[in-house]
């Protein structure tokens, strides 16, 4: 039986393992990291200029919108978004603003 997540801590270590999950798919030994091509794939098709942090905070939104859609918790879009602000803190970090 599996036993359900109820601590923040439980959350940070599901966040990283699914960071984890994604890099093994995605071949990248640093883990999810394809938000700065995304961004510069809309940066050129829009004009606009995001930076990869802005990246990750609209999909932070888009995981916050699906959470208060009022159809009850959704485990996935809170981990999912767990890991985003880490990416998000991440590339601030390196100067992504």
């Amino acid at each position: 039986m599996i036993m359900p997540i109820t601590t923040a801590s439980e959350y940070l270590r599901r966040a990283a393992e699914i960071m984890d999950e994604r890099g093994k798919q995605y071949d990248n030994p640093k883990g999810e990291r394809s938000m700065g091509r995304c961004v510069a794939a809309f940066n050129a098709l829009t004009g606009r200029d995001l930076a990869e942090a802005d990246g990750w905070l609209l999909l932070q939104l888009l995981k916050d919108a699906r959470q208060w859609s009022g159809s009850g918790f959704h485990k996935d879009s809170a981990e999912d978004c767990i890991a985003y602000a880490a990416l998000k803190a991440e590339a601030l970090g390196r100067g992504s603003k």
